[in-house]
């Protein structure tokens, strides 16, 4: 039998901070995302269904929850245009309200303790099918100062095969428990290496690198 311990050094745990944004594009390859400021995660559905019988709930059931998000930017990438409707008609004329294309993105997280601050790990964050829908812009006279212009997007997932769990639009990868060997072989393929291009795992890939 073990006696619980509350306030040991090192396990006031947190998560903080954004960092290592790449688009994926319709062929899997990948585009660094400078800019990134924020991803809000907002999963929608999951909400229990209860049932009754005789005047008694005898069952509570939840709904199938989807992975849904916002990403705000001081920026986004060239090659992104086409996933938010805008397309090219040549020597810098573009169209807008156009169909939108699906695309994969990543990003980094920060976790943090109370011995090591954000230096304690990070955790990736894989979407997959994301569909953009742009939020309003809005565009004002310059004044005294500058004021960068905030983009956002929201953005729905289809979800995909993931192995013997249900499908899903988003995954995570925890540094500290995957450990370096399996980080490195999975930051090799989504961010390349000198000899190969930045590309976006497929589940599959995952669960092979991953799963025990």
């Amino acid at each position: 039998m073990t006696k619980l311990e509350w306030d040991i050094a090192g396990e006031h745990y947190y998560e903080a901070g954004l960092d290592h944004g790449v688009l994926f594009l319709s062929n899997d390859m990948g585009v660094p995302w400078n800019g990134l400021k924020a991803v809000r995660e907002s999963p929608s559905g999951g909400d229990p269904k209860p049932y009754y019988l005789d005047g008694i709930k005898y069952l509570n059931v939840a709904s199938s929850e989807e992975f849904d998000a916002t990403i705000e930017a001081f920026s986004s990438p060239l090659e992104f245009a086409p996933y938010e409707g805008v397309g090219s008609i040549g020597n810098g004329l573009f169209v807008t309200q156009q169909q939108r294309k699906s695309f994969g993105l990543c990003y980094q997280t920060r976790l943090g303790n109370d011995m090591e601050s954000t230096d304690h790990g990070y955790k990736l964050h894989i979407v997959y099918n994301a569909l953009a829908s742009p939020s309003e812009r809005g565009n004002r006279t310059l004044g005294g100062t500058t004021d960068p212009v905030s983009l956002s997007w929201g953005i729905t997932t289809t979800p995909v095969a993931i192995g013997t769990h249900k499908p899903s639009g988003h995954l995570m990868i925890s540094s500290i428990e995957a450990g370096e060997t399996r980080m490195d072989e999975l930051e090799d393929i989504l961010y390349g290496t000198v000899s190969s291009d930045s590309r976006l795992p497929s589940p599959v890939e995952l669960v092979s690198i991953f799963g025990v």
